[in-house]
């Protein structure tokens, strides 16, 4: 699956051991120049851009505050002027800050989760989308989350941000066509990383998942450079599932 001559960026993505990581791994190995940010662990992107360009390709890191549309469209210049324009956008910038129920949650805390986890994506969707309609090519790929289809106690704002993400990746789909732009969402369910997650929860989930393991990140991946791809280019407006079947009834 060929990337060559593709420049790509992946949000939230670093994390040593996270999906964004994977991510951006997976499309260099594929021949795409990518670009890799970070907020409060801009160390983290920077060793990943290291990595990629020990695999031959081009990379930068860039300290971005995903919650700043401002801050977004000043990043995702940078990564025009040094990489060139992004043909492909990750939105994978997320946090699940709190598992706190409706009746305790502050009006602050649901906004800031928003702003993070879908707030973001529209504001990189934004910034690259002139470019992607005047060079007639461009993936826009949302990592969403099983909260976001089946919901999840004490996430109100986590959940609701990850269901937009489908809409909006389906959004992308209708709107991109005419310019060859397509928009598609992966659905995780629960991954390997390094992420935050209580053990407990993850233990309980672990018992839900039919393979009664976590994804790992390349799974991830690997499911995302598949959508990148011109082998893809027929898929837009999908939701790729990587629940591992959570989302089955199993008795």
């Amino acid at each position: 699956m060929s990337l060559e001559g593709k420049v790509a960026f992946v949000s939230g993505s670093s994390r040593p051991h996270g999906i964004g990581r994977a991510i951006a791994l997976a499309l260099a190995r594929d021949g795409a120049d990518v670009a890799v940010s970070g907020w409060g662990h801009i160390e983290g992107a920077e060793a990943v851009a290291e990595e990629i360009k020990k695999l031959g390709r081009k990379s930068i890191a860039v300290k971005i505050d995903v919650r700043d549309a401002k801050d977004v469209q000043k990043g995702l210049d940078r990564v025009k002027a040094e990489l060139g324009p992004v043909n492909i956008l990750v939105n994978n910038a997320a946090q699940m800050g709190h598992f706190v129920p409706i009746y305790k949650a502050t009006i602050e805390e649901f906004d800031n989760e928003v702003k993070i986890c879908l707030n973001s994506a529209f504001y990189c969707i934004k910034a690259v989308w002139a470019d992607m309609c005047q060079n007639n090519w461009g993936r826009v790929i949302n990592i969403t989350s099983v909260a976001g289809v089946m919901g999840g106690y004490g996430q109100s704002s986590y959940g609701a941000s990850k269901a937009g993400l489908i809409n909006l990746a389906k959004t992308v789909g209708i709107e991109g066509a005419r310019f060859n732009i397509t928009g598609n969402a992966v659905i995780v369910g629960v991954a390997q990383t390094d992420a935050p997650l209580v053990d407990e929860a993850k233990e309980r989930l672990g018992k839900r998942i039919l393979s009664k393991r976590l994804s790992e990140p390349e799974e991830i991946a690997d499911a995302v450079a598949y959508l990148a791809s011109d082998k893809a280019k027929s898929m837009t407006g999908a939701t790729m599932n990587m629940m591992g079947g959570l989302d089955l009834f199993v008795v």
